[in-house]
């Protein structure tokens, strides 16, 4: 993904579930699932954020020792893919 600063799509209605948040994308008329760590990554996406910043909050999230640049990079990579971020 080469987006420096992702920014989460407009037309997303998203509702939290107790294992992440269910998502509805009126441009596609399309629903998806994402687990907790994708939620976090997701809602990062506010276009202030680099990939790296985001990672740093999600491991502050988990408690991590390390941020998780490289999972964090495929998360965004997926839900830019599925247009959910641009």
């Amino acid at each position: 993904m080469s987006v420096e600063y992702p920014v989460m799509s407009e037309q997303l209605d998203l509702n939290e579930t107790e294992d992440g948040i269910v998502i509805f994308d009126a441009a596609t008329d399309r629903v998806h699932h994402l687990n907790n760590t994708a939620a976090i990554v997701l809602q990062c996406c506010d276009g202030t954020r680099s990939p790296a910043q985001i990672a740093s909050l999600v491991g502050a999230a988990f408690a991590l020792a390390e941020p998780p640049i490289t999972e964090t990079e495929d998360c965004l990579y997926h839900l830019h893919r599925e247009g959910l971020v641009h």
